[in-house]
C-alpha cells in the first residue's frame, strides 16, 4: 500500500482522486461492530481520473463511469484499507486485460455425421415409446 496513491500497472492513480469513505460494519461483532466504522469503502470516478484516455476509455465500457470497492473483512479500519486498496486495483487491471478474440470454427463433416446419426437414433428411440395408431 502507498500513501501516494494506487499503482496500477504504470500508471498512478493520485490519493486525490481516490474517494474514502467509513461505515459501521455490521453483522457479528457485537458493540465493536456497532460502534466503530471500520469497514471501508473506496471510489475512483473514471472520467474523471488523470488516467490517459485511451485507459479511461477502456476502463468505461468495462466498468461503467466509476469502480468502487468495500471492505469489511477484519475488525481493523487500518487492515480493511489495505484489502479494500488491493481489491480495487484488482479490479482495474482485470478490466484492463485484453480479452481475446474468437476464432470461428465449423464442425467437421465426421461431426456432423454423428450428431444426425445421433438425431436418427433418438427419433427411432422415441418413436418406438408411441402407443400404435389406430387405423
Amino acid at each position: 500500500m502507498t500513501t501516494r496513491g494506487i499503482t496500477v500497472g504504470s500508471w498512478l492513480i493520485p490519493e486525490s482522486e481516490i474517494e474514502e469513505r467509513f461505515d459501521t460494519s455490521g453483522g457479528p461483532g457485537g458493540q465493536h461492530a456497532n460502534k466503530n466504522e471500520t469497514a471501508v469503502t473506496l471510489r475512483v470516478e473514471i472520467a474523471a481520473s488523470s488516467l490517459p484516455d485511451e485507459i479511461k476509455e477502456r476502463l468505461g465500457r468495462r466498468l461503467g463511469s466509476h469502480v468502487e470497492v468495500t471492505a469489511a473483512d477484519t475488525r481493523s479500519q487500518w487492515r480493511n484499507r489495505e484489502i479494500a486498496r488491493e481489491r480495487l486495483t484488482e479490479r482495474i487491471e482485470r478490466a484492463l486485460i485484453q480479452p481475446k478474440p474468437r476464432k470461428k470454427t465449423k464442425p467437421s463433416p465426421q461431426s456432423k455425421e454423428r450428431r444426425l446419426a445421433e438425431k436418427k437414433s433418438r427419433s427411432a428411440i422415441k418413436k418406438g415409446r408411441r402407443p400404435p395408431e389406430a387405423d
